[in-house]
């Protein structure tokens, strides 16, 4: 059997991978604020179950948008993620990424309080004195407990990124932050990862700046 390619120029294969991605969508219209959220989940992920699974609380990306604009900063649960965010963009606004996962003081205090560094490092970004993104990719118990910081008012999130991937308490942790009244955007299920995270924050950053 013969194996066709396309020819395709290395600067084009993005543009003609989102072409496929809309093709194979077969006309679905999205909210016009959302589409490229998911379309660019697609891309990363090749799975279109993303055009289903993925929820937005209402306002959310405009939201999401004016915090970035006003220099807000973004905590990941995973280097990662951290790794994947477009910083350079980000830095435009002000705005700067952080994982406090590997901290000295993050460890320590998960090791004296017997909690995950997950849990630890949510309490390193309430913290902070800045607006917060929160870009959850792998740590159900990162989100459980943003959830108990927001309902002890220790800390209001600009917006909160919700798709850790995996099955102990992933399900049930993704429900609990849609529950609250932080704007969220949450990948219900089990389905999720660091690259989902990254992939979110740089569709917020790319429709900002007008690069996509």
């Amino acid at each position: 059997m013969k194996i066709e390619l396309e020819k395709v120029l290395p600067a084009e294969i993005e543009k003609r991978s989102f072409e496929i991605i809309t093709e194979e969508l077969q006309g679905r219209v999205f909210l016009e604020d959302q589409e490229l959220i998911i379309k660019r989940v697609i891309h990363t992920t090749a799975d279109f179950e993303y055009a289903d699974n993925l929820k937005f609380s209402e306002g959310a990306v405009s939201k999401a948008i004016e915090a970035i604009k006003s220099g807000a900063c973004i905590v990941t649960d995973t280097q990662m993620a951290k790794a994947g965010i477009n910083k350079k963009s980000l830095a435009k606004h002000g705005g700067e990424v952080y994982c406090f996962m590997s901290d000295d003081d993050v460890a320590l205090e998960a090791k004296e309080l017997g909690t995950t560094r997950a849990t630890a490092s949510m309490n390193k970004a309430a913290r902070l004195e800045k607006d917060v993104i929160f870009a959850i990719g792998n740590a159900p118990t990162a989100l459980v407990h943003l959830y108990e910081l927001i309902n002890e008012h220790k800390i209001t999130p600009k917006l909160i990124i919700g798709v850790p991937v995996g099955f102990v308490n992933v399900v049930p942790s993704k429900e609990l932050i849609m529950k609250t009244d932080i704007p969220y955007i949450v990948a219900k299920g089990r389905k999720g990862g660091s690259n989902v995270a990254a992939a979110i924050c740089n569709a917020l950053l790319y429709m900002i700046n007008n690069e996509r």
